[in-house]
């Protein structure tokens, strides 16, 4: 086992040779290496399926004989400076190695078939497999030095990843968006690496926690200087895991293939930051103002994440707030100070979103068949609904997914997730609430997402099956039919649910969306109804290489929440999360003995899983036809379209809608604040440079110009003259010089 740990550092540079041999093979021999394509596609995931073999064993190897190991070589020695490069290998490092290669291998096996007819085959197959090697240095880095390294790395794959489709305008902009934003996070990064070593003098993680702490607690560096550095190690996290107020980037990723979106961005990239804080959470938890920043930034994002799912069209954005709200609990348990409860949640909440984003891959592929390639129909919801007819084991992965991340039990983030909601009542009462509170509202709008997409009636209507047409080839309401505008304009909570898609506030279409009839690969059935042939497209389940990766994703979700259960083991209640990480635990709490009392979790587990029972049945309410219904009736008996409850209820949800649909108005005031604000700034500079520098320039030149012309007529061309003229300017220049020092005397005996 020992080798296993010497020669680790192969481990992360094992896929690396796939994306520099598709680089000179696209340079050199462009037509051999794309007819090979699926080649380097199984060398790919082979490659990173040893990873994952190694990161396994290693990981058990953890759980049985738990330690920490640590190898470095000198890099750079220059008089009192010594750089070394090495890897760090904790129980953190192994449990991220497992998450990064499994997710990986599956998302790599999806995007096989998904961008099959894509022309960028081979080069997304690159950009993945090079992320892959950056994210796995990225976790085995042994210093902040070379952490910034692959965090970089990691950034430049994702800048590339969402502007894959770089000839679509949007994804040029969202990529640029990520890539401003990010450097927002990596500048304080930077400076707080930097920081840290004026303080330590030194980049090793060892080394710096046992530095850092003896000088906070011996009170021998300045406070301020220090918590500032924290501070600037945090922004680096807070703009890789899309935290308030850095998040802005994060919905704009979707435009990226989806596969992108389940690794990247829900898995692995996105929890760097949660990665990078819990690394740092030694030197984080000696400063108290740190930890409280910690856990308010987490809070405030878990529920603004949670507020702005809630009206979103776009099945991909939907998923994001969610994902940018699921980090907003790891954030908070990091800042809590409950390490393993935080690491448990990453895990849970990987596995279960990349599941739903695979789901929605291949929701999006059977909406392709009705719609063709158009994002801005194939992903939203609006136009969706039935397809869990047409798609039963998309429907099902869909399903157990949302329920885990819901917290339904058994499934993983049920486990996960409550004890996040435990341990903030002992935290603080107020996060608490709030907690709950989002707690209810992601069973609301996980729900919302799947009744939308698989409920109800198929709303991109076609004729179907038995050959008879359908009225209309556009959208119905969630009440089940086309209803009046007299109606809507009675009552206005009705309207808001079902007014036109090219309003401002609009949950459902009325556009027409005539199917397109170039659409490649896709299946369709030929119905001869009276000795008429008839071709119609539908929607249809994906390949079995996409079930298959969504199929294995479904085991985690079921299963993986089991290492979070606790059992007897000498005295102690412990888990099989709490063994592996014990090292780390002992390093943050030395005392801490970790006791688990059944009674009192199944007392708490009733309360959570009865507020997500209680936002599934609000969901259902609002967004099953039948329920739905029923809300019709209410609205028409109860809301009294001249009385004071029908302005006050119009007045809360057009709020709240509009806060959703409107990303909280944030991405509006970074527009004016920010971007105009600059541009102006920039205008004024420009206008600047133009009147007076380049005025006063051009005038010098000018200026000396007219001189000489000037002084080219007084000459006679006769020396006499000159030599006159020299002398008059001489005697000028003396007398100057003279009352000069005159003058200078005189001050001076003053």
């Amino acid at each position: 086992m020992e080798h296993i740990y010497q020669y680790f550092w192969i481990i992360p540079f094992v896929p690396l040779p796939v994306p520099m041999l598709i680089g000179v093979g696209l340079l050199l021999f462009p037509t051999a290496t794309k007819n090979l394509r699926r080649i380097w596609a199984f060398a790919s995931i082979l490659l990173l399926s040893i990873v994952m073999i190694f990161s396994v064993d290693l990981a058990l190897h953890q759980i049985h004989r738990s330690s920490i190991y640590q190898y470095v070589w000198s890099w750079t020695i220059n008089n009192d400076f010594s750089f070394e490069f090495g890897y760090f290998i904790d129980p953190l490092t192994s449990i991220m190695s497992v998450l990064i290669t499994t997710v990986g291998i599956l998302v790599l096996i999806y995007s096989d078939n998904y961008m099959s007819h894509d022309q960028g085959y081979l080069r997304f197959f690159a950009y993945m497999t090079f992320f892959n090697t950056s994210m796995l240095g990225l976790v085995t880095s042994s210093n902040l030095i070379q952490i910034y390294i692959f965090w970089e790395l990691v950034g430049m794959c994702s800048y590339l990843l969402i502007g894959f489709w770089f000839t679509r305008p949007i994804a040029a902009s969202a990529c640029q968006k990520a890539f401003v934003t990010n450097r927002v996070g990596d500048f304080g990064l930077l400076l707080g690496i930097l920081g840290v070593y004026w303080i330590t003098g030194s980049f090793e993680f060892r080394d710096l926690f046992d530095i850092f702490n003896n000088l906070i607690y011996n009170n021998e560096v300045n406070f301020l200087f220090a918590t500032l550095c924290a501070l600037l190690l945090f922004a680096g996290a807070v703009a890789k895991s899309a935290q308030f107020p850095l998040h802005v980037w994060l919905p704009d990723a979707m435009e990226g293939p989806t596969p992108i979106s389940a690794l990247i961005h829900a898995a692995t990239m996105v929890a760097a930051g949660i990665f990078l804080v819990a690394r740092l959470l030694p030197l984080f938890i000696v400063i108290p103002y740190i930890m409280n920043l910690i856990s308010l930034i987490g809070i405030i994002t878990v529920l603004l994440g949670a507020t702005l799912a809630l009206a979103q069209k776009d099945i991909k954005r939907s998923l994001a707030y969610s994902t940018m709200s699921q980090l907003g609990y790891m954030m908070l348990a990091l800042g809590m100070g409950s390490y393993r409860v935080a690491l448990f949640h990453l895990i849970t909440h990987a596995y279960s979103k990349a599941l739903l984003f695979l789901g929605s891959g291949s929701i999006i592929h059977s909406m392709e068949a009705i719609v063709g390639y158009s994002p801005d129909k194939s992903q939203n919801m609006v136009l969706m609904g039935g397809l869990r007819k047409h798609v039963p084991i998309t429907k099902t992965a869909f399903l157990l997914g949302t329920l885990s991340l819901c917290g339904i039990p058994p499934l993983a983030c049920f486990w996960s997730k409550d004890e996040i909601l435990n341990d903030s009542w002992l935290y603080s009462p107020i996060f608490a609430i709030i907690v709950c509170f989002t707690a209810g509202l992601t069973a609301f709008y996980m729900f919302r997402i799947y009744l939308l997409t698989f409920d109800g009636h198929l709303n991109v209507r076609f004729q179907n099956y038995s050959g008879k047409k359908r009225n209309s080839l556009y959208s119905i309401s969630i009440w089940g039919k086309e209803e009046s505008k007299s109606l809507k304009k009675e009552f206005p909570l009705f309207a808001l649910l079902t007014m036109n898609n090219n309003e401002r506030a609009s949950f459902f279409s009325k556009t027409t969306y005539r199917i397109d009839s170039n659409v490649r690969n896709i299946p369709f059935i030929t119905i001869l109804p009276f000795g008429n042939t008839k071709t119609f497209f539908y929607p249809h389940e994906s390949d079995n290489t996409m079930l298959f990766s969504m199929l294995v994703l479904v085991l985690f979700p079921l299963f993986v929440g089991t290492i979070g259960i606790p059992f007897n083991q000498e005295g102690k209640d412990l888990d099989l999360l709490s063994i592996l990480l014990t090292p780390s635990i002992n390093l943050l709490h030395p005392n801490s003995n970790h006791f688990f009392d059944w009674y009192e979790f199944l007392t708490n587990s009733l309360f959570s899983v009865s507020i997500a029972y209680f936002g599934i049945f609000i969901a259902s309410f609002l967004y099953k036809p039948f329920y739905s219904s029923l809300l019709n009736w209410n609205v028409l008996n109860l809301v009294d379209k001249r009385g004071p409850k029908r302005i006050f209820w119009d007045k809360i949800i057009n709020f709240l809608y509009d806060w959703s649909y409107n990303r909280a108005y944030i991405d509006a005031f970074y527009e004016i604040s920010l971007i105009q604000g600059i541009r102006g700034l920039a205008e004024l500079t420009q206008l600047f440079d133009r009147r007076v520098i380049e005025a006063i320039t051009n005038g010098v030149g000018i200026t000396s110009f007219f001189v000489g012309e000037g002084i080219k007529y007084v000459g006679g061309s006769r020396i006499s003259f000159y030599l006159l003229l020299y002398l008059f300017y001489v005697l000028i220049f003396l007398l100057i010089c003279y009352f000069v020092f005159l003058n200078f005397e005189f001050f001076k005996y003053l």
